[in-house]
């Protein structure tokens, strides 16, 4: 794609980095084959191809965002298909995330729109205030038909029917290794996950102490900064992403670390990205090291082995988190592990597509994540499984509110194969 940036403009390192992107473009379209938007709404400007073309126009002429553009751009779920599809290497992830930080400086928000965002940015991100929030939710959940906004009805929705326990092992504290200790790991607890399902990281601990693991919880980490990046609110984002690059630089230098593990995709698809996102920044050389050790926990699971036999015979079907399979491009290992474990392992029609979680997507645009949500259930469903595994909470939220068939994280099942207890969610399966 021909750009036209000025050399003042190409000074800024966002623009120079988007026009980079830009140029990489050949307008050859495969992107929308792969486009869950595109393929719900049909038009060409939801499309990546149509969305970069409304990003160059907006920056090369330097104007402020407008309606128009931000209604596409605000659709996007950031699911990187695109990515994955593009022959041409087209880093849509960075070009849409500068796009966004550019409309939060330009463009005024109507009234409920920047609200909505707010409470978003200020609540999921802090696991106290999130808990607060859902049980607002749910004592508010009965009166959703008052709510004037649909968004506002989702936010009620959303609310699990249970909310659980605070689990400790959150809290900043060294887990010792079971027998000889093979590697020493930081455990990146997350923010939104602490208050949806605490069986992740209770399991996470007990399957990686297991296997040979010292598992750190570093003090002073929090939520990766994801939720506030693709609001585009940077300085925000960048506020989290620098406190977790301390904490982990803290328990580098005292003890090392041979990897930071985490078990939420789309956190690990962020930490991934602190290199890039603080390129510039003073903090450029930890948080590059920072990057260099993110595993997601399925990377670390097959580099240690897990040999297992199921507790009971189980059909999984496997859902593979847009931030998984298109932002980290890890698309066999959680299938790999689960059978080595011993459970039979299926995939539904139409696995790259998103289910329409996507962050707070489904909050800010529960249309169209409804309408994907309705098509990833069918696809499960189809395959008739006892139970459905993914590695991402978000995921998980979304799917389980659309299925009576359990939904649990990957490391749930190999923790329960290799010793752990039955997963909560597995209490109605017999075996």
């Amino acid at each position: 794609m021909q750009t036209n940036f000025t050399a003042e403009q190409l000074s800024d390192p966002g623009i120079a980095r988007a026009n980079e992107i830009l140029r990489a473009c050949v307008h050859c379209g495969f992107c929308t084959a792969t486009c869950p938007s595109y393929q719900v709404l049909g038009d060409e400007l939801d499309s990546p191809r149509g969305r970069i073309y409304l990003i160059k126009d907006m920056l090369e002429n330097d104007r402020p965002a407008d309606a128009h553009t931000v209604k596409h751009l605000d659709r996007c779920l950031s699911c990187l298909a695109c990515m994955t599809t593009c022959p041409s290497g087209v880093h849509y992830m960075h070009l849409i995330d500068h796009a966004r930080e550019h409309v939060e400086k330009t463009y005024r928000r109507p009234f409920m729109d920047r609200m909505l965002r707010a409470v978003l940015a200020r609540v999921i991100p802090y696991p106290g205030r999130f808990r607060l929030a859902l049980l607002g939710a749910k004592i508010g959940r009965p009166f959703s038909f008052l709510m004037p906004d649909a968004r506002l009805k989702a936010m009620l929705a959303m609310a699990p029917k249970r909310i659980p326990p605070v689990s400790r092992n959150d809290d900043p504290q060294v887990f010792a290794a079971k027998g000889e200790r093979r590697k020493r790991v930081a455990l990146m607890t997350g923010c939104a996950q602490r208050a949806l399902n605490t069986d992740i990281n209770d399991a996470t601990i007990r399957l990686l102490t297991r296997l040979g693991c010292e598992v750190v919880v570093a003090r002073g980490q929090g939520c990766c900064g994801a939720v506030t990046h693709h609001m585009g609110k940077a300085d925000a984002a960048m506020d989290a992403a620098a406190k977790n690059i301390d904490a982990w630089m803290a328990e580098i230098q005292h003890g090392g670390l041979d990897a930071i593990v985490i078990n939420t995709s789309g956190c690990g698809t962020t930490v991934k990205d602190y290199g890039h996102l603080f390129r510039n920044d003073p903090m450029a050389e930890p948080a590059a090291r920072v990057s260099a050790l993110a595993r997601d926990v399925s990377e670390l699971l097959v580099e240690l082995g897990v040999e297992a036999e199921p507790p009971a015979p189980l059909r999984v079907a496997y859902h593979a988190a847009c931030s998984l399979q298109h932002g980290q491009q890890i698309k066999t290992h959680p299938k790999t592990l689960l059978k080595a474990a011993g459970f039979e392992v299926v995939e539904p029609a139409d696995s790259h597509l998103c289910c329409g979680s996507a962050g707070t997507y489904n909050l800010l645009q529960p249309e169209i994540s409804a309408e994907l949500k309705a098509r990833k259930v069918r696809t499960l469903e189809a395959k008739a499984p006892d139970v459905i595994a993914a590695g991402n909470i978000g995921c998980m939220m979304q799917i389980g509110s659309g299925t009576g068939i359990p939904v649990v994280h990957t490391v749930e099942l190999l923790d329960w194969a290799t010793g752990g207890p039955r997963p909560p969610a597995l209490t109605q399966i017999g075996g």
